[in-house]
């Protein structure tokens, strides 16, 4: 039998932000909106999903992950599904007028 393969360590480090996070023990309705939710309802209930992201420790960190991976629902990061978009979208804009293309992770400001 051969040598066995080396495996790569553990990534909890990865995700260890997590814990960290003002939501971690809050209820994830205040963050993901139910189905049919419209109008005023829904803008309280996101703001105060961003008022608790405000005073978030990793707040970087997770608007990083969720811009990395498109995240399409929820507010993560104090970006709602529509903040993203447009971060995401001006993004794009930028990276074709360099000729580059973007990066998912670089530092966001609203």
């Amino acid at each position: 039998m051969g040598r066995k393969p080396e495996l790569p360590g553990l990534v909890e480090w990865a995700w260890a932000w997590q814990e960290e996070a003002a939501c971690a023990e809050m209820d994830t309705r205040l963050f993901f909106h139910p189905a049919g939710e419209r109008g005023a309802v829904s803008e309280e209930r996101e703001r105060a999903a961003k008022r608790v992201c405000a005073a978030c420790p990793v707040l970087a960190q997770c608007r990083e992950y969720a811009l990395e991976c498109a995240e399409e629902y929820g507010v993560w990061g104090g970006l709602s599904e529509n903040d993203r978009a447009g971060v995401l979208r001006g993004r794009r804009r930028t990276a074709r007028a360099r000729g580059a293309r973007p990066s998912p992770v670089a530092s966001t400001a609203l």
